[in-house]
């Protein structure tokens, strides 16, 4: 083996389970996020629902 390369794999590979750990902790992050913008919308889209539900009630009401 080269003397570069076994410098370079003497440095790397001890830091591996840490970019290894950081790579998995930001896809766990992104998939809470992801998970909680889709409650978030799904609960939007149910409000938003509710209102014309009342609105369209509410019309119903001032036409009689």
């Amino acid at each position: 083996m080269d003397a570069i390369l076994a410098e370079v794999y003497s440095t790397v590979l001890p830091a591996a389970p840490y970019v290894i750990g950081a790579y998995v902790g930001i896809w766990i992050v992104l998939a809470v996020y992801t998970l909680m913008l889709s409650r978030r919308s799904k609960q939007t889209a149910r409000d938003l629902d509710a209102l014309k539900q009342a609105l369209a009630d509410r019309e119903e009401k001032l036409e009689r």
